[in-house]
C-alpha cells in the first residue's frame, strides 16, 4: 500500500518519524508577488510566520502590501479577522526585488508563472542564497515535482505545495512528493499547511495532480462546446450553474484562473499523458495568442471593461 495514502496512519506520521523530528518553520519566503504569491504571503502572515516576499517586478512589489491589505479588509468585513490581526500580519511581511532577502528563510515557496523554464531558473538562482537546511516548495499547478526538484541542490528537501485560488478563501492545499522528497520534508510541510488552517491532501506526482487533472479538462471541454457551436458563453455557463449546481460557470472560471494558465496545464496533461482527450481546444489557443487571458487582461470569454462582464461570444 502507498505509505502516504493507503494506510490507516495519518499522512504526517510516515515511516515512524515523529513530527518533532521534522524541521521547524518560522521564516517563510515567497517568490512571486502576483495573485497567488500575495495570497500565500497573506495567509502565512496571519498565521504569525515572518514572511519575505520577493519578485523581479518593482511594480508588483510596490503594490503587494496594498493588495494584501485590501484582501484583509474584505476578511474584516466578513468577520473572519479583526483590524488588529491585519495590522500585525502586514507588519510580518517585508517585500523586495532581491533574492538575498530570503537568505534566512526556513521554507521558500515559488509562486511564479506556470512556466517550467522560468521556475527552474528561479531555483537555480535561489539555491546558492539559502541555508543548507532550507526547504523548497513549488506552487506549480501541473509541472512534475520530481523534475523541478532534480534541478536543485536539495531534491530531498523539495516538494509541491499547491494552493487553490483565491488562497485566503480556499481550504484545500495539495501536497506532492517528488521521488526524492524526504519524509521529514513532507511532515514539516504538512504541519505548516495545518497551521495555516488548510486541509492538506496528498497527490502522487502525475501531471496536474488531482484538482486540475479533473477541473481543467472539464473547462477545456466547455471551450470545445463553445468552439463547436453547441452553445454560446452565457448558455454554457448558465447550464453548468443551474444544471450541475456549480457556483461559477466553466468559462467564467477559466477567465478567473487565466486562459494562459489553463492552456499551460492542458499542454502539460497532453504531453505528459500522451492521450488525445487532453488536446487543448484550438479556441483556447487562439484566445491566448490574442492576449485574451481572462480577468487579468480585462478580456477573455467575457469582456470586463464595463460595469458588468459581457460575453464575447
Amino acid at each position: 500500500m502507498n505509505k502516504l495514502s493507503g494506510t490507516d496512519t495519518p499522512e504526517a506520521d510516515v515511516s515512524g518519524i515523529h513530527p518533532r523530528e521534522a524541521p521547524v518553520i518560522k521564516n517563510v519566503g515567497v517568490i512571486g508577488a502576483g495573485q497567488m504569491g500575495n495570497g500565500i504571503a497573506h495567509i502565512f502572515a496571519l498565521a504569525d510566520y515572518t514572511v519575505h516576499l520577493s519578485d523581479v517586478s518593482e511594480e508588483q512589489i510596490a503594490k503587494s502590501h496594498d493588495v494584501i491589505g485590501r484582501n484583509m479588509d474584505r476578511q474584516i468585513k466578513r468577520g473572519i479577522i479583526r483590524e488588529d490581526d491585519k495590522e500585525k500580519a502586514l507588519a510580518q511581511i517585508d517585500a523586495s526585488t532581491k533574492l538575498d532577502s530570503l537568505v534566512d528563510c526556513d521554507l521558500v515557496i515559488e509562486a511564479a508563472t506556470e512556466n517550467e523554464a522560468i521556475k527552474k531558473q528561479i531555483f537555480r538562482d535561489i539555491c546558492p542564497q539559502l541555508k543548507p537546511s532550507t526547504l523548497l516548495c513549488s506552487n506549480t499547478s501541473s509541472i512534475s515535482i520530481t523534475r523541478l526538484g532534480a534541478g536543485t541542490d536539495r531534491p530531498e528537501k523539495f516538494m509541491g505545495l499547491h494552493f487553490m485560488n483565491p488562497v485566503p478563501m480556499m481550504k484545500l492545499v495539495e501536497l506532492i512528493r517528488g521521488i526524492a522528497t524526504a519524509d521529514t520534508t513532507f511532515i514539516a510541510v504538512h504541519t505548516v499547511a495545518e497551521k495555516l488552517g488548510k486541509r492538506p491532501i496528498s497527490s502522487e506526482d502525475f501531471p496536474a495532480f488531482i484538482v486540475n487533472r479533473v477541473l481543467i479538462p472539464m473547462i477545456n471541454e466547455a471551450i470545445y462546446t463553445l468552439y463547436e457551436g453547441v452553445g454560446n458563453v452565457d448558455s454554457i455557463d448558465t447550464a453548468m450553474k443551474l444544471g450541475a449546481n456549480h457556483p461559477m460557470g466553466p468559462l467564467e472560471l477559466a477567465d478567473f484562473i487565466g486562459l494562459d494558465t489553463c492552456l499551460s496545464i492542458m499542454t502539460v496533461l497532453y504531453e505528459g499523458l500522451a492521450d488525445s482527450k487532453y488536446r487543448p481546444c484550438p479556441l483556447l489557443v487562439k484566445y491566448v495568442e490574442a492576449g485574451w487571458l481572462g480577468r487579468k487582461a480585462k478580456r477573455g470569454f467575457y469582456d470586463y471593461t464595463g460595469d458588468e462582464p459581457v460575453p464575447t461570444r
